[in-house]
């Protein structure tokens, strides 16, 4: 099974429910990875997954020792199984993480950003950001005047806060058809997605479709 077979579209009836938490799980670690701004935590994804990992590894507690081949090879076939999800769960929460590192203070000063974290996240995020402004404050911060201590200053209508470059360059692809042309702001460029229709294309033209579901990442 390659990477277009686990994001294929496909109908969902017949389908364990397993094989579409794995296929939904790679979809959203690679929105992820490609996407340059954060992107909302799948709660229900990460619920049901995160649940079926402990369940399994349960199952793989109780088996240890035991001598039957059958059930040892049905442990190894579940813990493959694990680690298989597990290698999806770290990378996508360490891209998650990078993001935050990276634009804390914007995440954290912008609502709709800001209900994109897990409460996990949301405490790391937090975390981070008192602790950075506090090694600034001591290093150098403390040194100038008050009124240039502030590190959300937007004076002069220039923002000290660092957003992700939402005009960055993605590879799309169409699941369904578009409903209106996609047009390309500060360009002359518009054009219809269709299923299966791969662009290039800035990321602020597709992430309305992206986050509707109507085209993944790739």
């Amino acid at each position: 099974m390659d990477i277009d077979d686990i994001l294929a579209e496909v109908s969902g009836d017949g389908r364990p429910i397993e094989t579409r938490d794995l296929q939904e799980l790679t979809r959203a670690w690679v929105t992820e990875r490609s996407a340059p701004e954060l992107l909302p935590w799948p709660s229900a994804l990460m619920g049901r997954v995160l649940d079926r990992i402990h369940q399994q590894i349960e199952v793989v507690e109780e088996q240890v020792g035991n001598i039957d081949p059958k059930t040892n090879f049905r442990l190894i076939i579940i813990q493959t199984e694990l680690e298989r999800f597990k290698f999806l769960i770290r990378s996508f929460l360490r891209t998650r993480i990078a993001k935050i590192d990276k634009h804390a203070l914007f995440i954290l000063t912008n609502a709709a950003q800001s209900a994109r974290l897990s409460e996990s996240e949301r405490q790391y995020a937090s975390n981070h950001q008192a602790l950075l402004q506090a090694h600034y404050h001591s290093s150098f911060l403390s040194q100038f005047p008050t009124s240039l201590q502030r590190l959300d200053d937007t004076a002069g209508g220039i923002s000290m806060i660092e957003q992700p470059d939402v005009d960055t360059a993605v590879f799309v692809r169409g699941l369904r058809d578009s409903e209106e042309p996609i047009i390309v702001e500060g360009t002359d460029i518009d054009f219809e997605l269709k299923r299966g229709d791969v662009y290039v294309v800035r990321w602020s033209a597709v992430r309305k479709l992206v986050l509707n579901g109507d085209a993944e990442l790739i």
